[in-house]
């Protein structure tokens, strides 16, 4: 059976000025996913990664190329418009928000129909318990890895087509993790996500490898693992640290 396509980019670049000079930092990205997939980039820190996942969100807009989502253009749309039409967005470092409390950031997720079990829902699926947590302000008294679950929790309550995640994983416990990995596995939604974890990479269907602000590799977690593996004992054998 064909796949069919939920996202494709069209040789997206992106460069920025620096010192007076150009800096590329995404080239010639061409990609295409799809539907109910999970799909994980992984790569060395500065190949780009997070950059593509914002671009994708249009969080930062691309120098070139395009973006279709379901068929339609949406290079040129704002991350509202997007949200709209079923993309959502996980941060690497979650955002606080002075005065608003975990379940008021829940009730606009869920256009106002508050519902307590059904956060409980949201809050259990990364290991929080919702009558802890629910009239928790959303500050710094919540430990990085309470609040980058709590985020998780709201992605998912989102109940989006595309859910991107910028390295899920950073600052969550060990159980927590055992029970994200479960969740990326049981989503009925497409799942983008950046990360390096060997458990993550090992759930995807695709794997794509940056490298050098360019695609290095596309396969199954078995043949980026291996590739990248043979790539490291190459690099030693040629002196490489």
């Amino acid at each position: 059976m064909k796949m069919k396509i939920m996202l494709e980019l069209q040789n997206i670049n992106y460069s920025v000025q620096e010192n007076g000079a150009k800096k590329i930092i995404l080239q010639d990205i061409s990609l295409k996913i799809g539907d109910n997939q999970n799909v994980v980039i992984t790569g060395q820190n500065g190949s780009g990664k997070s950059t593509l996942a914002k671009i994708i969100m249009g969080i930062i807009q691309p120098t070139s190329g395009k973006i279709i989502f379901n068929g339609e253009d949406i290079t040129h749309l704002s991350i509202t418009e997007r949200a709209q039409k079923g993309v959502a967005f996980g941060f690497q470092q979650p955002v606080t928000f002075k005065g608003l409390k975990v379940k008021d950031l829940l009730k606009v997720i869920l256009n106002d129909e508050f519902d307590c079990n059904e956060c409980c829902t949201y809050l259990s699926q990364v290991g929080l318990c919702a009558k802890d947590y629910i009239n928790r302000p959303l500050d710094n008294k919540l430990s990085g890895g309470e609040l980058k679950r709590i985020e998780i929790a709201t992605v998912l309550a989102r109940q989006a087509k595309l859910n991107i995640f910028d390295e899920p994983e950073a600052g969550i416990d060990l159980w927590s993790f055992d029970n994200l990995v479960s969740i990326f596995k049981n989503q009925s939604a497409t799942n983008l996500i950046i990360s390096h974890q060997h458990k993550i990479i090992a759930i995807a269907d695709t794997v794509v490898l940056l490298n050098n602000s360019k695609i290095d590799k596309i396969g199954t977690p078995d043949e980026i693992i291996k590739f990248i593996d043979e790539t490291r004992k190459c690099d030693k054998l040629r002196g490489a640290k």
